[in-house]
């Protein structure tokens, strides 16, 4: 993995990052990457029979060619694929991932992890080096809500608890997620000013902190 490309204020490229399987038409990814013009899908290959290092390398390479500020959109394993591509390629702060929303990470460091997913352990614990935000459910079966909101303080990522909505995938019947839109945007925010210049981490932080917290509130906590 060579060098970044330098900087260059423009508008970031999202891209989607699916987990074991892939995303089919139903999933908010898809309906994500048809609707907005921003959004692509990375294509990370073996879908069913994921590998860690093939999959990172492919997306290294799709950071690489978009050739802007790029905030990922990560859903289950391709949350892990995020976090061991940020462990090997040891960014600078903000670029050229300028932020990401992860969703429902697995848990690949379970006693009854699937063959298909223990490449991908141990989990990275490391800060990640882009404003995050991870958003997991209460009843999701590939992990824990305090798997979770451990993932997301040792990542350095602001939680959000998506209440009981399974894994928050088109099973969940969330359809086009206009609640993962808002957060989505919330990252975007975080990541750049005006100029589209990375945002300091602790404006970052307090951006993500305060209003993201505050927009997944409003739709998934009772009043």
């Amino acid at each position: 993995m060579g060098s970044f490309s330098s900087y260059e204020p423009v508008q970031p490229t999202i891209l989607t990052v699916p987990g074991l399987g892939g995303s089919g038409p139903s999933h908010w990814q898809t309906l994500w990457e048809s609707a907005r013009p921003d959004t692509v899908r990375v294509e990370l290959g073996m879908w069913h029979t994921p590998h860690r290092n093939a999959w990172v390398t492919k997306l290294d390479q799709a950071i690489r060619d978009a050739k802007a500020p790029v905030v990922l959109a990560a859903h289950s394993l391709g949350c892990l694929a995020v976090a061991w591509w940020a462990e090997m390629t040891r960014q600078p702060y903000g670029w050229p991932v300028a932020g990401a929303l992860l969703v429902a990470p697995a848990d690949v460091d379970r006693a009854d992890v699937r063959a298909e997913l223990a490449t991908f352990g141990p989990t990275p614990a490391a800060p990640l080096p882009f404003p995050s935000i991870v958003v997991a459910s209460r009843d999701d079966p590939w992990i824990t809500i305090d798997r979770a909101h451990s993932l997301a303080v040792g990542w350095g990522s602001h939680f959000v608890d998506a209440g009981a909505q399974g894994h928050l995938n088109a099973a969940s019947g969330i359809g086009w997620w206009q609640e993962g839109q808002e957060l989505l945007d919330r990252v975007i925010g975080a990541a750049a000013d005006r100029q589209g210049r990375p945002l300091p981490q602790s404006e970052a932080r307090s951006i993500l902190a305060v209003n993201a917290t505050d927009a997944a509130q409003a739709h998934y906590l009772p009043r």
